[in-house]
């Protein structure tokens, strides 16, 4: 059986097989005694068309969130770059303040 961490989920069909996996990964982790940290999983809904269905793991809803840094690079739900690129600008300016200082 597949595991997707990333679903293109367009019909209700598609839903509940996101959630069926989702079931079926619980249970795999009780098994095997390697339960998930439910408060780190989030769920982020792409795109203009989506359903923008709740998701849980044992009863536990996931939280939706617009924005989340993955690999030090931010994603956005709408994939806009603003957010990444006001976090470089104001990184850039403080490092270049520090050298201002440093050597003026």
């Amino acid at each position: 059986m597949t595991r997707r961490f990333f679903y293109k989920v367009g019909s209700a069909n598609e839903i509940d097989s996101l959630r069926n996996d989702l079931n079926n990964l619980v249970s795999w982790s009780k098994e095997w005694q390697m339960l998930f940290n439910v408060d780190k999983c989030k769920v982020m809904h792409i795109g203009y068309n989506n359903c923008c269905a709740e998701y849980d793991m044992d009863e536990n809803k996931f939280e939706t969130v617009t924005e989340e840094k993955y690999l030090k690079v931010m994603v956005s739900d709408k994939l806009k770059w603003d957010k990444q690129r006001s976090e470089a600008v104001i990184k850039a300016n403080k490092i270049l303040g520090m050298i201002k200082r440093i050597f003026l």
